[in-house]
């Protein structure tokens, strides 16, 4: 299913600049291209009023329709196209809750899938009421250039958005919170536990991944339970994952052995899906 992002977007235009290895300028067409039914010499743009260029392979002057690439830079601010691990925007809700159906359902298909979607993206916005004291943030893994127009910004909740446009797009995700859902309660009145961050919903798009992705987001989680004084960090991972095993050991996670006949709290799933508890704890908590 295509990505429907929430907010205005669009692709930029391609340049075509293979025939100049000066690489000094970006022309709107590609003056090289020949068939079998035509002839050698070069095609002028048709954006310039100028004569057919002799050489393609020289500069051309601004006046001929030659759009320059520091010309462009000026006018789009881009983001560097690598993976960047970030907090989730309103416009990125769409995306989110697709990568985590398009992970955690993949067999689904219309209307299925789609009513999956929306369900989740209903649970996001109502998740943005919190218990008293508790903190929860998503993390996505973004790839692709950004183009972004001014600086107002606007907050929905706890996401804050901007409107722009470009090719950038979800590729992993991940929640992390204190609400302590997941966690065993304290003592006999059954009190939420604090100081411990819960990262839940990890996910990568399926041809995004074994790129460390996955890696990227676990540190960036680990970056915000220090921030929010966060004693320990802990999860669930299905024991029939393997390869997700053997990232978080590899993060510093330690599998905790749950008590014969305990019932500790375990996420929603298949009620054949065993789940392995692992923590981690932080050693160095950042002040407040």
């Amino acid at each position: 299913m295509g990505s429907v992002p929430l907010g205005l977007s669009a692709s930029p235009p391609l340049f075509n600049n293979a025939n100049n290895p000066n690489n000094n300028s970006l022309t709107l067409f590609n003056n090289n291209k020949s068939s079998s039914s035509s002839s050698s010499s070069p095609v002028p743009s048709r954006l310039s009023s100028s004569p057919p260029l002799s050489n393609p392979s020289k500069s051309v002057d601004l006046n001929s329709g030659v759009c320059k690439a520091s010309q462009l830079a000026e006018l789009f601010p881009s983001t560097c196209p690598e993976v960047v691990v970030r907090e989730a925007r309103l416009e990125d809700l769409w995306e989110v809750a697709e990568t985590h159906c398009s992970s955690f359902f993949p067999d689904y298909s219309f209307p299925l899938d789609f009513v999956l979607r929306i369900d989740r993206l209903v649970s996001m916005l109502a998740g943005l009421s919190l218990p008293s004291g508790c903190r929860r943030t998503c993390l996505v893994a973004s790839a692709g250039n950004k183009y972004i127009f001014g600086s107002e910004e606007f907050k929905f909740g706890e996401f804050e958005g901007k409107i722009g446009f470009g090719r950038e797009h979800i590729v992993g995700i991940l929640t992390v919170d204190t609400v302590a859902d997941f966690l065993p309660r304290r003592g006999p009145l059954m009190q939420r536990r604090t100081g411990i961050a819960y990262v839940s919903n990890v996910a990568v798009r399926e041809g995004n991944r074994r790129q460390g992705i996955a890696k990227k987001l676990i540190v960036k989680a680990e970056a915000e339970a220090k921030r929010w004084n966060c004693r320990a960090i802990a999860l669930h991972c299905d024991i029939n994952n393997p390869a997700a095993l053997q990232l978080y050991k590899g993060q510093g996670f330690k599998s905790i052995k749950v008590p014969e006949r305990a019932k500790w709290p375990q996420p929603k799933s298949s009620p054949n899906t065993q789940f392995n508890f692992m923590m981690k704890l932080l050693t160095s908590p950042s002040p407040q």
